[in-house]
Formats: structure tokens, sequence, C-alpha cells
């Protein structure tokens, strides 16, 4: 069984996009669905070992793939990785900007060098990215660029230096999109909300065992979101379907952003779940009681997740 895409197989075909993360999480679900598509893809990140074995998925699968490791915070790497795309295929028609990270903490507790980390890991590589994509190749041949930034329309708490970087993407997300059109080149963004990913397992103490497990309940439709969901959306973004949609960025969070706490969400019923990624699997932090019910509240009916 292949990746089970709402697109048609031959969406991407011919089309040459990186995607930055795309050892794990989010990064390796769009991946995979790219190149179900018909996409050449090259996935970047940190540690070989990762992509390597993305890399391996994604073969066994029938996919086109290469990967580069690249640490997108440090300018001359984001260069070199640039231009070796250009020169071994010829071309660059899109980029996931997907990777990025942080930690939790309580804004009096983050040292300056924490800030700094986690706005250079989320901003700043976008930065590096976008503009090496667009001078490399995109500025005379047209793109599209998707970004990925997070729900920090009502401040981020425990958060914040991750929450100034990703307003930070949004902000950037517009003024790429107004001053890159004269190049035929769309940028837009996602904002996933809380999402069963890989990710999750990086959190501990009592973000891990007391936060996550009540994020589900936060939601209007009472579930957390698939990878799956995200990567469709990233598709579309990237896609032809959006010719006419640039300076976007797109929530993908179940609600969870809007409203107020003085309303009162009530149990939900109907909530139903996409998830096309046969690859997929319970990130670990799920798999104790509290949150094997968790996970159960996300998939659809049917029970078709295909998770490992």
């Amino acid at each position: 069984m292949g990746y089970q895409s709402i697109f048609r197989a031959d969406a991407f075909a011919d089309k040459v996009i990186i995607v930055t993360g795309g050892g794990s999480g989010i990064g390796r679900c769009t991946a995979h669905e790219l190149a179900s598509l018909g996409a050449q893809v090259v996935i970047t990140g940190r540690k070989i070992e990762k992509l390597e074995k993305t890399a391996a998925e994604i073969s066994e699968d029938g996919g086109k793939v290469h990967f580069i490791v690249c640490d997108n915070r440090e300018e001359e790497q984001v260069k070199s990785m640039i231009a070796k795309v250009v020169e071994k295929f010829g071309k660059l028609d899109g980029l996931v900007n997907n990777a990025g990270g942080q930690f939790p903490s309580a804004l009096e507790n983050i040292s300056a060098n924490g800030f700094d980390a986690v706005v250079r890991n989320n901003l700043h590589s976008t930065f590096y990215l976008m503009r090496e994509a667009y001078n490399q190749w995109m500025a005379k041949h047209g793109g599209s660029i998707v970004n990925m930034t997070a729900d920090m329309w009502g401040g981020m708490p425990g958060m914040g230096h991750s929450g100034a970087a990703r307003s930070g993407v949004d902000n950037l997300t517009k003024t790429a999109s107004v001053e890159w059109g004269k190049s035929g080149v769309r940028v837009n963004a996602v904002a996933p909300g809380w999402i069963i990913s890989s990710g999750m397992d990086n959190y501990s103490g009592d973000f891990a065992k007391v936060i996550i497990p009540s994020l589900a309940g936060n939601v209007p439709l009472k579930r957390m979101g698939t990878e799956s969901e995200i990567s469709s959306a990233i598709c579309y973004l990237l896609s032809d379907a959006a010719a006419f949609v640039s300076g976007v960025t797109l929530r993908i969070d179940g609600a969870a952003s809007q409203g107020t706490r003085m309303y009162p969400l009530a149990d939900a019923t109907n909530s139903q779940s996409f998830n096309g990624f046969h690859r997929a699997f319970i990130p670990e932090i799920f798999k104790d009681e509290a949150g094997k019910a968790e996970q159960r509240s996300a998939q659809p009916q049917d029970d078709k997740l295909g998770l490992e």
C-alpha cells in the first residue's frame, strides 16, 4: 500500500521540491506525499540517519528522493545546498520550509542564548532558505514556497521565543508574497495546531505529562490533527490549484485558535480525521492509556489510519 493522497497521482510530475526537516514528523509525511504524486523530492536535515531512513522508505515505495545534510541555521550551508539542488536537477519548483523547533519555558527563564537559538532555528533559517531559493532560481523562473509557522495569534505562553519567531515567519511570508510576485513566485504558510507527530516525543516533564494529554480537549473538534492533514494543505498550496493564492497563512488547527476562554467547548460529535500516510506511527508519548484514548479520538470512525 502506498500513500493515499487525495490529489491525482501526477499532480507534481517533473517538479523538483525541497522539504527541509524531511527526515521526521510533518516533513517526512510531506516528502512521502509529494513523492507519491510524482515529484523529485529533496529532503534536508542535520541528522543523516533520519534522512537515510526516510529516503529508503520513499525509494521502497517507488518515489524519487535525494537527501542533503544541511544545517539551515548556517547561511553558507543553505547557499551550498540550494546550489547543489539546482546543479543536480536543473531547477527548483518548490520549497517547503518545514524544519524548526523549540523548547517549553516561561519567558522569565529563557536565557539570551536560548532565545537566540529558537529565533535562529525558526526565523533566520526560513529567511535564508527563501532568499536563496529566490536568488538562485525562482527570481527568473517562478516557483512556490510554503513556510511553517504555528498558532501564535493569541501569544504562545510557555514558548514565547517560538511565538516571536513564528510571528516573524508569518510577516515574512506576507512581505515576500508582495515583493516576489513580480517573478511569479507564490509564498504562503501553514499554521498547524496540535498535531500527533513524532515531534511530541521531544518534550518531557510537566509539558509531556500534563499539557500534551489535555490538548485535544481544548480543540472545538475535540481531537488532535494528523500529519497528513498538514501535508495535504502544503500540497494544495504548492499545486497549480493554488495558482492565485499567495500571502496566505492557512490555519490547520480544528478552530483551536478561535473563540475565547469564556466560551465553553461542548463534546464533539461526527469529528473525523484524514490520514493517508501509510507509514505513520503513534509517537511514544501517546502510547500510555491516556494517550491511546486521545489517539482514538483522532481516528476516523472506520479506524483505517494505517498506523504502525
